[in-house]
């Protein structure tokens, strides 16, 4: 399983970069999205897009991720966790679902797919297996040298 954070999905649905990146990915019976990537693509597609919520939920149902993965007190524990260690608020600007992710990657023992660069750098300093995708603006992340 792949686990791909709401950037990728977004990414796809509006055919940037990452897109041909992605589309493998949503290829795989196993990819999904957490229930709260659900939230956040639905968020974004009809707040910050204009989308119509109806069209949005049939985007993400049509690639077979309406259903996310369910985040159970375990792992919404140790996203809390995850992120108390990690965040700051101009070094290090993880969100709660980005760490939710995270957790759910780690515990299942599959990569994370994201181009976010504080999420690959938390996710590169916990151990977190991960899929670097290419950001809208063409970079790529890559880990600190020296680590």
């Amino acid at each position: 399983m792949t686990v791909l954070d709401a950037y990728a999905v977004l990414a796809y649905l509006k055919g940037e970069r990452a897109a041909s990146e992605v589309r493998p990915l949503l290829g795989l019976a196993d990819s999904s999205l957490t229930a709260l990537g659900v939230a956040e693509v639905l968020d974004h597609l009809v707040r910050l897009s204009g989308a119509d919520e109806e069209d949005a939920a049939l985007d993400l149902a049509q690639l077979d991720l309406l259903d996310g993965l369910s985040v159970d007190a375990t792992i919404g524990a140790a996203a809390g966790r995850l992120r108390a260690r990690s965040y700051h608020r101009t070094t290090c600007q993880v969100s709660l679902a980005d760490c939710v992710a995270a957790e759910v990657a780690r515990s299942g023992k599959q990569a994370l797919a994201t181009a976010d660069p504080h999420l690959l750098d938390v996710c590169h300093a916990e151990g977190i297996a991960i899929a670097v995708l290419t950001a809208s603006n063409g970079s790529r992340w890559a880990p600190p040298l020296g680590s």
